[in-house]
């Protein structure tokens, strides 16, 4: 590799002071720490399947609710990626993956095309996980995909076990992640488009 996929993008309003690093060529290390139990999990999971290295530093006005750490940490994620890739020069572009876990399916496609857009076909059986509302997992997908410009279809296939649900999400949008960046000899580093760029 000729240059480091990497990037480090800090974010700061009045609801949230987020900081990510993110080496795409890394082996899964993960230093999260966003006050939010379940979400460090979920975003622990994502790199490590992935294969990104990734730190990832939250505060944000939990005393309100969730809703902003989770959605503005999803737009940062998003940016670290889009300033790893720029252009989407060299990769593969497509990736997709199938993730099941115990009595759930779940699977992913990406197109990192520069055409940002989410179809999410994913219902939870309940509201929470512990204090977690679950509606915010479309929340930080919506804000990764668009920030990241990335094309994201998630679709549980089916499934009981709400934690299952979610975190079946995570690994396999971080396994079609970890196949669209992977370098591509064919496409001699430039956009894999016929339009030539993206």
């Amino acid at each position: 590799m000729s240059a480091a996929r990497t990037a480090e993008v800090v974010r700061n309003t009045k609801e949230t002071r987020i900081r990510v690093a993110l080496n795409l060529d890394g082996v899964g290390a993960t230093e999260i720490r966003t006050g939010i139990g379940f979400y460090d999990h979920m975003l622990e999971s994502f790199g490590r399947h992935g294969g990104f290295d990734l730190q990832i530093h939250t505060e944000g006005d939990l005393h309100i609710d969730m809703h902003h750490t989770v959605e503005d940490t999803g737009i940062v994620l998003g940016q670290a990626f889009a300033q790893a890739l720029p252009g989407f020069k060299g990769v593969r572009r497509f990736g997709h993956a199938y993730v099941p876990m115990d009595e759930t399916l779940t699977r992913c496609a990406v197109d990192l095309s520069n055409r940002p857009y989410l179809v999410w076909k994913v219902a939870f059986t309940r509201p929470k996980i512990g204090e977690f509302d679950t509606e915010l997992f479309k929340e930080f997908h919506q804000a990764f995909a668009m920030n990241a410009g990335a094309c994201v279809h998630l679709e549980t296939l089916y499934g009981e076990n709400s934690h299952h649900i979610a975190e079946s999400g995570f690994k396999a949008l971080a396994r079609a992640l970890r196949t669209a960046v992977e370098l591509d000899p064919k496409t001699g580093g430039q956009a894999p488009s016929t339009k030539g760029v993206l």
